[in-house]
């Protein structure tokens, strides 16, 4: 299956999945991991629709967390704070810009993950090109369902080291 067409399985297979339990499990999964590694700066996302909610981590595992914002081609990191419409109908937030290089780690998420960590995203490439930039741990985030064998990959595709399912955290490769 080409990346379209495992687009379209992948939105088929979230609506059928109970999103709000499969982040809370997710969560749950990622606590003692965090706990373990010490984790202090963070940089979280704000869930779309076909994506887990982490945002419980704020209450639950104290660091400092942040937010991706799109600028331009890329991402830029923002303290968490409030939050603002962006493009592609995404909530940003509104705090001042910070050097990406304050992150020891990034949760990613996605329409889903192969087991060496290579993501499939919605085709724009933001993720990729952060990722590609970035030194902190990264993690990917997505059911246990979407975990497929092998996805395909382009050049600029960039794997993330560890996968975060409601079945525990776990390294990719």
């Amino acid at each position: 299956m080409d990346k379209l067409a495992l687009r379209r399985f992948a939105r088929q297979v979230w609506r059928g999945l109970d999103r709000e339990a499969l982040g809370r499990g997710v969560v749950e999964a990622l606590l003692p991991w965090l706990r373990e590694r010490g984790f202090q700066d963070i940089l979280l996302y704000h869930p779309l629709p076909l994506e887990l909610d982490l945002t419980p981590l704020l209450e639950r595992y104290p660091a400092r967390y942040y937010l991706p914002k799109v600028v331009g081609e890329g991402l830029g990191v923002h303290p968490f704070g409030p939050l603002v419409p962006g493009p592609f109908g995404l909530l940003e937030p509104a705090t001042p810009a910070v050097e990406p290089k304050v992150l020891d780690l990034v949760l990613v998420p996605g329409l889903a993950f192969d087991l060496e960590g290579f993501r499939l995203g919605r085709g724009r490439g933001f993720y990729d090109r952060f990722l590609a930039s970035v030194a902190a741990e990264t993690v990917g985030v997505a059911p246990e369902a979407l975990l497929l064998p092998r996805l395909p990959r382009d050049p600029w595709d960039v794997p993330v080291a560890y996968l975060a399912t409601e079945r525990g955290v776990r390294r990719a490769g």
